[in-house]
């Protein structure tokens, strides 16, 4: 019987944090703060003395469009960061976090899978280091300080129609995206709609993210827009003078976690925006840390390419001056079938013609990296025991064909030695690094940069809203916003707007339903088609195949 990542996990025998860090990082123990033996955050103080070191390479491993059949992207991620430490490179790993919405939803654990995970698994999938908890804690306290100034006589004139920050948790929970709060009478305050997002769809967790230091994080936070006047002033976090106080809450949340792959392998886990409703990335301090200290630097962005890897690249490279020096599209054989039609059941069983069709999936999203971005790329097949010879030569003739390096990756089951083709190929990209490329100017207005993604990524004939959703991004633009990237939240299964559109769409309309200004993070949110920031639990949760043994032992997390 096949082990499940779980258990595959907890017979690691990892080795204590302070001494990997030490003998592999050359970081001592006054510049770690421990969490337990296995986890520990890596000082703020020591990170700034690195600033005079020279950056390692870069390396971004994104994905196909996901679907249900699975990519592993993180997996994969893992795998070759083990396998470029077996051939000689000095290489971290940098991820975001989990978040517990899909640990307990629909995807389970997620960190890696089989013989390619980080660890230790159980504490990184659930609570970790309560950074997630400080960003909720941070973001909730700023809600109640809006509803409470409003209680206590309202001396910035806050219209409460127009209040814009909403509660977090982290959790799915459908029945909380729209409600109402302030019931009961004077003492509970005045009663207006509310909503609750995930915690990784916050402003807050984006700005974690985003910051290079404490100043920084402050300074954003006072930048964070709450609600507006009935004149159409804007309302900050700072004018409620508790960007302090949230400071204060996300101090130690800012510096990066430090963890281990099952082979060894540094790896910093930090941050968590989902790339669905956010921009997708690990933390800017997390990356910059992990670039001083290694030859090599492997990252992940949410979702596929269309998604994570254009936010990482426009708002995140945009704002940082990073550039990965290569990239990896993570593709299985079954995802590509399930992009050319084939049913979730039917897809151990032969189907070549399905599988050449779903090929326009991946092939969509190596284009989009080489000509839109400008990064040279290979495709990285992870490799699992049903996949057949004859599937194979169907990747490896449209390879041929389009010219793109093309890898089986065997890390699910080999770890990184399964990897070491994959390792080796992507440092012969990294020799000669590609100029990165924007899909749209700092200087275009707001509509035309969603425009723009939308066409040149999505491959969408147009893009529409209604006319108070067009006049709130007209007035953005005349209030001075217009120079700042756009993060497009939509669904991650498609090109378009439609999660059942496998394939590559073409031709589609991108509507516009919502726009959210994010000026702490530094971006303008543009909501689009059905895509929700509070997600609902499906059917059967994660969470019913959860357990915990007599004995303390985590049982059925993936």
């Amino acid at each position: 019987m096949t082990e499940t990542d779980i258990e595959i996990a907890q017979r690691a025998r990892p080795r204590r944090i302070a001494d990997l860090a030490r003998e592999r990082l050359g970081i001592a123990d006054e510049h770690l703060v421990p969490y337990g033996h296995y986890k520990a955050k890596i000082s703020l103080p020591f990170i700034d003395s690195l600033a005079g070191r020279p950056d390692g390479k870069l390396i971004l491993v994104t994905a196909i469009s996901p679907t249900p059949a699975g990519e592993g992207k993180t997996t994969t991620v893992v795998g070759l960061g083990d396998a470029l430490n077996r051939i000689g490179q000095k290489t971290i790993i940098a991820l975001r976090e989990p978040s517990l919405g899909p640990v307990f939803g629909m995807k389970g654990g997620a960190a890696g899978g089989g013989h390619a995970q980080v660890v230790p698994m159980e504490d990184i999938n659930l609570h970790f280091t309560g950074d997630f908890n400080a960003v909720a804690l941070a973001n909730n306290l700023l809600a109640a300080t809006i509803d409470n100034h409003v209680h206590h006589g309202n001396a910035l004139g806050i219209d409460v129609r127009r209040i814009t920050w909403k509660r977090v948790m982290d959790m799915n929970d459908r029945a909380l995206r729209d409600i109402t709060v302030g019931l009961g009478g004077p003492a509970n305050g005045y009663p207006r709609q509310d909503g609750f997002d995930i915690v990784v769809a916050s402003e807050v967790m984006a700005i974690l993210c985003l910051a290079t230091s404490l100043r920084d994080l402050k300074a954003r936070l006072g930048q964070i827009v709450v609600a507006s006047t009935r004149d159409h002033r804007l309302v900050r976090a700072s004018d409620l003078k508790v960007h302090g106080a949230m400071a204060v809450l996300l101090k130690d949340a800012l510096a990066p976690n430090l963890v281990q792959t099952l082979e060894g392998t540094p790896a910093i886990l930090h941050g968590g925006p989902f790339a669905n409703i956010a921009h997708g990335c690990n933390s800017v301090l997390a990356t910059r840390t992990a670039l001083k200290l290694a030859d090599c630097v492997v990252t992940e962005a949410g979702f596929g390419a269309d998604l994570g890897a254009e936010k990482f690249i426009d708002i995140k490279c945009r704002a940082t001056g990073l550039a990965p020096a290569a990239a990896v599209v993570v593709a299985t054989v079954r995802a590509l079938k399930f992009h050319g039609g084939v049913e979730l059941q039917h897809l151990n069983e032969p189907n070549l013609p399905a599988l050449r069709q779903g090929l326009a999936n991946l092939d969509r999203h190596v284009d989009n990296l080489q000509r839109v971005f400008g990064l040279r790329c290979v495709v990285a097949v992870n490799h699992r025991a049903d996949d057949r010879a004859d599937e194979f030569a169907v990747l490896r003739d449209w390879a041929t064909e389009r010219q793109v390096p093309l890898v089986s990756a065997r890390h699910w089951a080999e770890g990184g030695a399964g990897a070491e083709d994959l390792a080796h190929e992507v440092l012969r990209l990294c020799e000669a690094p590609a100029p990165l490329r924007f899909a749209y100017d700092d200087a275009d207005p707001l509509w035309e940069k969603l425009r723009q993604v939308a066409t040149r990524v999505y491959r969408a004939a147009d893009v529409s809203a209604s006319p108070a959703v067009r006049a709130q991004i007209d007035r953005l633009q005349r209030e001075g916003f217009g120079h700042l990237p756009v993060c497009i939240a939509k669904t991650p299964y498609s090109f378009s707007t439609d999660p059942a559109a496998r394939g590559a769409a073409t031709g589609h309309v991108v509507h516009v339903r919502e726009v959210r200004l994010a000026a702490g993070a530094g971006f303008v949110v543009m909501v689009c088609g059905d895509i929700m920031t509070m997600p609902g639990l499906p059917t059967r949760p994660a969470a019913e195949s959860i357990d915990l043994t007599d004995d303390g032992r985590v049982t059925g997390l993936f």
